[in-house]
């Protein structure tokens, strides 16, 4: 299969703004002035939000009687038929016909959304609205609608510009997974690939004067996530004989082509220099070289210290000698999505023009069994100076990581989070809701958990408590690699904080949340948007 490089083409969703006449909902001439306004501009559809105390027990309230008297009657007709009852998510399309046209009306759609038993000034909970938004983004996907218009004020009517922003974002983020399609920008991998592309490609946030501020920066940061998110999946959904640790140091080369960002790649020779003997332990089993890969986006003062993220870049685990099981192997392929969501993270970095300096760390190989490969028992010594005896090969992320954690030290971090894939343990305790997190820095763990709260991109603490090392004890050398089947993940952290005494450190294990199996497999680009969010909070 031809070996392309991924390449920045424009979004499979677009998204825009539109400003109106300043509403205020306890102003039915307001509310008409708005309604008027969006009803008059041309698009497949027209999303509102309304609440059960809007739909009224005997008759319509404001403002769906100002929109009844726009649309002829339909929300009247569409109430006397049940298909109204203002529950929260639940939706109701209406059609356009000869009647609305004459009243100036251009939309050929309204749908309607259920919001609830909202009180007059109660807002939602971004958990709510999060669920509200994906019924109505499912509603348009698919179908016959290329765009929509998304009326804000109407799901957000005392939002301050902090939870404006935030609603308006995740809204992006929404719509951006809902009509993401794997292989409309890798034409390789599909043969009809106009078939695949979701015919809704184009969504406004319309909005009125006093919050159009909070709602333009909350859609450009939603357009720079949502691309983010699209490389990471991307990366994780290609094929491993295709997405090779070359591929990625390639695509991150053909990044910089497209942006501002700048990329550096060690040779093996450099890292043999450095002493990486633990990575290129892993790296030995395969035919496929390794691949170290430092992604830096300056947007700070040159004396300001950079956040830095590191990345599991394993583009396929057999297990190495400790094989694993034939089930679902291919599913192995996903193990780099550490690495792809850095490499969103960045691309995301830069699209956001952020006042911040941020350097991404890929290191990557594959884990393959062969005559050269490392065995369990082997001993193999760290750039740290800290030997390390492999029990288990298949427990090789963090054999790459912590070589990593080392090298970045010479950039004297604000701060150091590791992603990756890391252990089966971290599934089990947590399934597919939380990536699992650990630290002992209290800021870092507050300001993840906020930003996987706005985001919807969930972390969930997990301990590191000194009496886990016990568990990593080594007769042979000074650390072993596994601790045994209790505590899986927790034991994998602490190896990894051993080489992460010198600067403030967290560690997200997010082998439940990367990616999904089964009927709706593929790479789901978490944590971009908790990363993304957590940049733009500091």
């Amino acid at each position: 299969m031809e070996k392309t490089t991924y390449s920045l083409i424009p979004m499979q969703i677009q998204f825009s703004t539109k400003i109106l006449p300043e509403t205020d909902f306890a102003s039915a001439q307001h509310i008409k002035l708005a309604l008027s306004s969006l009803a008059s501009q041309t698009s497949d559809c027209l999303i509102l939000g309304y609440t059960k105390n809007e739909l009224g027990k005997k008759t319509l309230g404001s403002p769906l009687v100002e929109l009844d008297a726009l649309l002829n009657g339909a929300i009247a007709r569409a109430k006397a038929a049940g298909d109204l009852d203002g529950k929260e998510a639940s939706i109701c399309l209406l059609r356009a016909d000869d009647a609305w046209q004459k009243k100036g009306v251009k939309v050929k759609r309204v749908l309607l959304v259920g919001l609830g038993d909202l009180g007059v000034k109660d807002n939602l909970a971004l958990t709510s609205f999060a669920k509200i938004a994906k019924v109505a983004f499912k509603a348009l996907s698919g179908g016959a609608m290329h765009s929509a218009l998304w009326f804000v004020p109407s799901f957000a009517r005392h939002a301050d510009a902090d939870m404006l922003l935030k609603q308006v974002r995740l809204a992006a983020q929404l719509a951006g997974e809902q009509t993401y399609r794997f292989g409309v920008r890798q034409p390789a991998m599909k043969f009809k690939v106009k078939d695949l592309a979701d015919p809704f490609h184009q969504l406004v946030f319309a909005t009125v004067k006093s919050s159009s501020k909070a709602v333009q920066l909350a859609v450009q940061q939603g357009a720079a996530l949502v691309e983010g998110m699209n490389l990471a999946k991307d990366l994780g959904n290609l094929p491993p004989n295709v997405c090779t640790p070359s591929y990625l140091a390639k695509t991150a080369q053909g990044l910089v082509k497209q942006t501002k960002l700048k990329v550096e790649l060690l040779t093996r020779k450099q890292m043999e220099a450095l002493g990486m003997g633990s990575f290129l332990s892993v790296a030995q089993g395969s035919e496929a070289p390794p691949q170290f890969i430092i992604i830096r986006h300056s947007g700070g003062k040159a004396s300001e210290s950079p956040m830095v993220f590191v990345g599991k870049g394993i583009t396929f685990d057999t297990g190495g000698i400790s094989l694993k099981p034939g089930e679902a192997m291919d599913e192995m392929k996903y193990d780099m999505c550490g690495a792809a969501s850095v490499m969103g993270t960045m691309l995301s970095c830069d699209l956001l023009g952020l006042k911040q300096n941020v350097i991404g760390v890929i290191p990557t190989c594959e884990n393959m069994p062969s005559g050269r490969a490392t065995r369990p028992g082997d001993i193999v010594k760290s750039m740290s100076g800290q030997t390390i005896e492999i029990l288990n090969t298949d427990a090789e992320g963090r054999l790459i990581l912590c070589d990593a954690l080392t090298y970045v030290e010479r950039f004297k971090p604000k701060a150091v989070i590791d992603i990756a894939t890391l252990t089966g343990a971290c599934v089990i305790a947590l399934g597919a809701v939380h990536s699992g997190m650990f630290s002992d820095d209290a800021g870092l763990v507050d300001a993840l958990t906020e930003a996987g709260h706005d985001s919807l991109d969930t972390v969930w603490r997990m301990p590191l408590d000194a009496a886990y090392q016990e568990q990593l004890k080594s007769n042979f050398a000074d650390v072993a690699n596994i601790g045994g089947r209790p505590a899986g993940s927790v034991t994998a952290a602490c190896f990894l904080k051993r080489f992460t005494e010198k600067y403030k450190w967290a560690h997200l294990d997010i082998a439940g949340t990367a990616w999904k199996g089964g009927a709706a497999k593929g790479s789901t680009g978490r944590p971009v948007p908790l990363l993304v969010n957590f940049l733009l909070a500091q």
